[in-house]
């Protein structure tokens, strides 16, 4: 095989196999989502700090976990109500990563209710990432051309995301970047909004206060799944940490989505919008 052809299989391989899937968490971290959930649940705390930050609102703790000589940190908070003028659930964590995984996003790390100081919380797995996107800014770190457009896609997914699910808070610190581009989601407690704001207009489209942020291109399989919801499949999902007028809420702002998308493809072709 001459050098030309070895290069055109490898650059066929390294788009086929890691830039068209758009789950975010590689095949072996999701297959083993459930083992995570469970150890999340069960396993001991053997210790805990308070995060102290100005942008840790909710007041969360890092927790020190051990289960059959496993060691891992997690991330365990239970605001609810408001706090520091803001609405904060810590519900709405669990419901936004069990919906991410219901759509197949995988961006979001295992989250589950666990008990802390007699208190009920989520409790996320802690992911260890390269940086996030305020590093990005802040040290100039471009993103490498062979991955320019699986990024791009990937903030799509992420503005499609938020845009359901009506989170108001995703500021730089909660996107997290490995060190092969793959964009992991954390921090929900601001999400889920029911009032008129939020299911009147989509968070991200052309009016963005923060300039066009918008869906540009979503997969297909992903919009499969934004039609198949209903309030029963929601229900299903989430369990009980979105209320019925939450659940509402997330199928009107699914129907802002693809009236969205439906004007965006009349406009410019399926193929430019779907993949």
């Amino acid at each position: 095989m001459s050098k030309f052809l070895k290069f055109i299989f490898i650059l066929v391989f390294v788009f086929s196999s890691s830039l068209y899937p758009f789950a975010q968490f590689t095949k072996e971290e999701i297959a083993e989502m459930d083992e995570w959930e469970e150890y999340l649940k069960t396993a001991e705390i053997t210790g805990h700090e308070q995060m102290q930050s100005r942008e840790a609102v909710t007041n969360p703790y890092i927790l020190q976990l051990e289960k059959n000589g496993v060691l891992r940190q997690a991330i365990w908070k239970n605001p609810e109500g408001r706090m520091r003028g803001y609405l904060e659930g810590w519900k709405w964590e669990i419901a936004a990563y069990r919906l991410n995984r219901y759509l197949g996003l995988n961006m979001v790390p295992p989250t589950v209710e666990k008990r802390f100081q007699g208190d009920r919380g989520s409790c996320q797995l802690w992911v260890d990432t390269w940086m996030s996107l305020k590093d990005k800014y802040e040290k100039e770190i471009s993103v490498p051309p062979i991955k320019v457009l699986h990024w791009n896609r990937s903030l799509y997914l992420q503005r499609a995301f938020d845009n359901l699910i009506a989170n108001v808070d995703r500021h730089q610190n909660q996107y997290l970047i490995t060190e092969d581009w793959r964009m992991i989601l954390i921090d929900h407690s601001r999400s889920f909004r029911t009032s008129k704001q939020y299911t009147k207009k989509l968070i991200y489209d052309e009016k963005n206060k923060e300039g066009s942020r918008i869906m540009k291109e979503l997969p297909r399989e992903f919009v499969e799944k934004l039609k198949s919801l209903d309030h029963d499949v929601i229900k299903n999902a989430v369990g009980e940490y979105l209320t019925d007028n939450e659940i509402e809420a997330v199928l009107l702002r699914r129907d802002l989505i693809m009236d969205w998308l439906k004007k965006r493809i009349e406009e410019l072709g399926e193929d430019k919008v779907l993949y």
